[in-house]
């Protein structure tokens, strides 16, 4: 995959195309290439289910006749000319847009950093099919593992190649690394399911196979004869950090600028208020280097940089880009995505940052309680901020993990979770979205 490295091929088409639809009568224009190339093997049971390799280079052409404003996606090997000419004649009869239009030539990035986010080691498939069938054969070594749901492993690269009619060109390349197991433990209808992964952007910082297999073998046997707890109030609810994660992208989803401009987010009418307790801190910073979710520019040319989203529990800033800052009235601050021919705002490197005490420490401060190592459903209502699922995991027990418990449901509203939590201080940042072990008080607990 080394020969995907270089772009410049790829930023000359683009620039084609953005001279084109000019030349056909766009007021303004961006052409983008979103580049993939992936290789993974899946096994089951010491044989292997599949073995898979892709590679794409998707264009898409956004053209803007006034207000108005078109897109159009191709592969390789279309006739750019065409391409550009289908774009604009769309453009024009297509109904006004007041906010769609290029990030502001003056917040273009005109020079970035080198974020480190490309490893080129390329990851034969045999060693891939090697990765899997360890990892798995570890996990079915724990005792009390029966059965095995599969494992595999991933190599790939992705990236961004962009021009603009207003002068921008750039591009960048990520590789990600990865290892899966899941195993079941147990027999008849007393079986538990578990799992456990590493994604990392360099392949030599990966996990090795048998310690995600161990792990993903020990998760599921302590799930093993699970019991149902009894229904209660004021529950405090511990989230394990993997679980932990997904809130924390609660939070992302309500500060996020579109949601906002939707009036679909229960934070809408808060910016400047208090929404965490104080002293908690969420901060994104698109510039870490060798960061997960790290990125030069975003899918609109513009760099952005650390933000304190929400800073000593107070909410800062709303995650823009250019057309969505527009709408709310506020400038762009690097945070637009390419999803296909639109740009929407998203995180970068979110996260939760840690408190001071340890997660056992803080299982301990809650005597009785829950700790959660799954949910199940998608009960959370992003309008009104109702918050409702299904849970598995571990009854606390004066301060101590005591036995596992499924089949319960975990409710309460987004408000008063934010402002019940309490981090712990094991953070992980390798991932996307990174958060401590976290303890949520006042919920409702639906058992027997």
């Amino acid at each position: 995959m080394t020969s995907a490295i270089d772009s410049q091929d790829l930023l000359s088409r683009a620039a084609q195309l953005v001279d084109l639809a000019r030349a056909a009568g766009a007021d303004q224009a961006d052409a983008v290439v979103v580049r993939s190339r992936s290789r993974s093997v899946s096994v089951r049971l010491g044989k292997v289910e599949g073995t898979e390799a892709s590679e794409s280079d998707d264009f898409s052409l956004r053209v803007f006749v006034g207000n108005r404003v078109a897109s159009v996606s191709a592969n390789p090997g279309f006739d750019v000319k065409v391409l550009a000419e289908r774009a604009v004649a769309m453009a024009r009869v297509s109904p006004e847009d007041p906010y769609a239009c290029l990030a502001d030539e003056a917040d273009l990035a005109r020079s970035y950093p080198d974020l480190q986010l490309l490893d080129a080691t390329d990851v034969p498939t045999e060693a891939l099919r090697e990765a899997a069938l360890e990892a798995e054969q570890a996990a079915l070594e724990v005792s009390g593992v029966t059965n095995s749901s599969g494992a595999g492993a991933s190599a790939g690269m992705g990236g961004l190649v962009l021009a603009t009619s207003h002068g921008f060109s750039g591009s960048y390349m990520a590789s990600r690394f990865g290892r899966s197991v899941s195993v079941i433990a147990g027999e008849g209808t007393k079986m538990e399911r578990d799992y456990d992964f590493d994604s990392r952007l360099y392949f030599k910082d990966l996990d090795e196979p048998r310690v995600i297999g161990r792990r993903a073998g020990e998760r599921a046997v302590k799930r093993v004869n699970p019991r149902q707890v009894e229904t209660g109030s004021n529950i405090t609810v511990v989230f394990d950090p993997r679980i932990a994660r997904g809130f924390v992208g609660h939070i992302a989803g309500a500060i996020n600028g579109a949601a906002v401009a939707r009036k679909t987010s229960f934070l809408r009418d808060r910016m400047g208020q208090q929404v965490l307790k104080t002293g908690l801190n969420i901060t994104d910073d698109p510039l870490v280097v060798r960061g997960s979710s790290s990125r030069p520019f975003d899918g609109e040319g513009v760099s952005g940089k650390r933000l304190v989203m929400i800073e000593d529990g107070v909410l800062k800033h709303w995650f823009l880009s250019t057309s969505t800052g527009r709408e709310l009235g506020l400038p762009t601050n690097g945070r637009g995505v390419r999803g296909g021919t639109s740009v929407t705002p998203a995180s970068t490197n979110l996260a939760l940052e840690p408190g001071e005490v340890s997660p056992e420490d803080l299982i301990r401060s809650v005597g009785n309680g829950f700790y959660v190592t799954e949910l199940i459903g998608q009960g959370v209502n992003m309008i009104t901020g109702e918050y409702s699922r299904g849970a598995s995991g571990f009854w606390i027990e004066n301060g101590e993990l005591a036995y596992p418990v499924s089949e319960v449901t975990i409710a309460s509203n987004l408000k008063d979770m934010f402002m019940r939590l309490t981090p712990a201080n094991d953070i992980d940042r390798k991932f996307g979205i990174a958060s401590p072990t976290i303890a949520i008080e006042g919920m409702t607990l639906a058992g027997r």
